[in-house]
């Protein structure tokens, strides 16, 4: 009788998924283990061991920004996917719609050439930019995930945009009490992209 024991098996590599982002996914203004992005490494630990999450988010940080610094970045993690969570600092400074439609562009090409997913997540502007700016700045998202046929959250605050009570005092930033909300957005989105 033969019996076969797999003694020490070599545990499956991990995978990274790479958070690139600004404030609303650096936990801004809340302590970094109440933040959605530690929520969803919560979740990962639980469903899929095998990902971990590298947060390379930056408060501040614009398209710009991002696109100057994500080479780097997709080497040093070199992720299978990457949640791209940028805009919204272009939008509240006014700089053109076009100018930040080319920079995610230029990021989501940069990030499959390296073979991993992209999961495009999408900002709204407040109505004081005028409907002609909001409307211009909120069609970029999905507009770039059909072009580049990448997954999208169309946008992250969705379903509590309207409730003063889940944002902090600057009602710019989300309160923890908010953070599993926006999990669930990125969530739904991502867990397709996790085979």
């Amino acid at each position: 009788m033969l019996f076969a024991v797999a003694v020490g098996a070599p545990a499956a590599p991990e995978r990274s998924i790479l958070v690139y982002g600004d404030s609303l996914s650096a936990a801004y203004g809340i302590a970094q283990t109440r933040g959605w992005v530690a929520l969803l490494e919560e979740r990962l630990k639980r469903e899929q061991p095998d990902y971990i999450v590298v947060n390379a988010s930056i408060s501040g940080e614009t398209t710009a920004g991002g696109l100057a610094r994500i080479g780097k970045a997709l080497a040093q993690h070199r992720p299978r996917v990457v949640i791209l969570e940028l805009g919204a600092n272009d939008g509240l400074r006014g700089l053109p719609v076009a100018e930040m439609k080319k920079n995610l562009s230029a990021m989501i090409g940069q990030t499959q050439k390296t073979g991993a997913r992209v999961l495009l997540v999408g900002m709204q502007m407040p109505p004081n930019y005028g409907p002609d700016y909001a409307q211009a700045f909120e069609g970029v998202y999905p507009e770039l995930a059909k072009r580049h046929k990448t997954a999208l959250v169309p946008f992250l605050l969705d379903g509590f945009a309207e409730k003063p009570e889940l944002f902090q005092p600057d009602r710019i930033h989300p309160t923890a009490a908010a953070q599993p909300l926006m999990l669930e957005r990125v969530w739904k989105a991502l867990r397709p992209l996790l085979r």
